[in-house]
């Protein structure tokens, strides 16, 4: 059994919980997720099961999400989980204020994370410096937030924005709440956070762990196939004897022309099965297909 599994993961387990989930039910050792999701964040966690794991870095890169944004409150964790810091009433923001600044926080820009972060510092994880009392502000870093739009408008004393977010890889949704508090004076904090989408697989079509757990007893369930979740990389076919050479770790010159420096499905001509990851490789003697990765 090897293949991707769209899984959704609930509130409450980390994403690491849920790669030992699927392992204890298919029996497979090797499983791994792409991309963590916080605990008490649910949605999209894309799995990877045996050598699939090696195609985790492959997958697409971008993210979609649902935040519900709560103003008027500040907390050490920038989400509901953390100690308050601050309150005040924020009945007098509208939506057109915030909607005004939105476009403000699309692009390319600067983000700090979250003090109680899975980012490292000096070795050591934020979240685990932070809980031994040594709150470190990590530096900030260039992320991609391709577009943010209102969905939802709920006025009252401490309102709540339902905003949808579509961004790039890295990109703290606590920190965008966090941020968009300050700059209208209210202070915010992320009350709710849904991934709808990650590594190409979207959360219309997830599985929950009942489903899993149901699909495994009547032996129904299946993977998806890493051709169909790569198929966003451009692929080369080879006949079924150069397919064979290339497993073997032989290097050739291609049979098509591509641009170096850019991963490659690498399917079996006849019928179209995925081989592996390949890349051109620029050489003296000329350009060879190095094998990047063979499943």
């Amino acid at each position: 059994m090897q293949g991707f599994l769209n899984f959704y993961k609930p509130q409450g387990m980390s994403s690491h919980d849920c790669v030992g989930a699927v392992r204890r039910l298919t029996g497979i050792r090797k499983v791994g997720h792409g991309g963590t999701l916080d605990p008490l964040a649910e949605g999209v966690l894309p799995i990877a099961v045996g050598r699939a794991t090696r195609l985790l870095p492959y997958l697409p890169e971008g993210k979609a999400y649902r935040a519900i944004i709560r103003f008027g409150l500040t907390t050490t964790t920038d989400d509901l989980e953390g100690e308050m810091l601050t309150q005040q009433a924020a009945d007098r923001l509208t939506v057109e204020e915030i909607a005004a600044c939105l476009p403000e926080f699309e692009g390319t820009i600067d983000q700090v994370p979250p003090a109680f972060s899975a980012i490292q510092v000096q070795g050591q994880r934020l979240y685990d410096l932070a809980r031994k009392g040594r709150v470190v502000t990590p530096p900030s870093r260039v992320v991609t937030i391709h577009q943010l739009t209102v969905q939802h408008w709920q006025p009252g004393e401490q309102p709540e924005l339902t905003l949808d977010v579509d961004c790039g890889p890295g990109t703290y949704i606590r920190s965008i709440a966090r941020d968009l508090g300050d700059r209208l004076g209210t202070g915010a904090t992320l009350a709710h956070l849904i991934r709808t989408r990650s590594g190409g697989f979207d959360s219309s079509h997830s599985l929950t762990l009942n489903d899993v757990t149901n699909l495994l007893e009547k032996q129904t369930l299946e993977l998806v196939d890493p051709a169909i979740a790569l198929e966003h990389l451009p692929a080369i076919a080879l006949p079924a004897e150069l397919a064979l050479r290339w497993q073997q770790g032989q290097k050739f010159p291609p049979t098509m022309v591509i641009p170096p420096n850019t991963p490659y499905r690498v399917l079996n001509e006849p019928d179209g099965t995925f081989l592996g990851i390949a890349q051109l490789e620029e050489r003296e003697e000329g350009p060879i297909l190095k094998a990047k990765m063979v499943l």
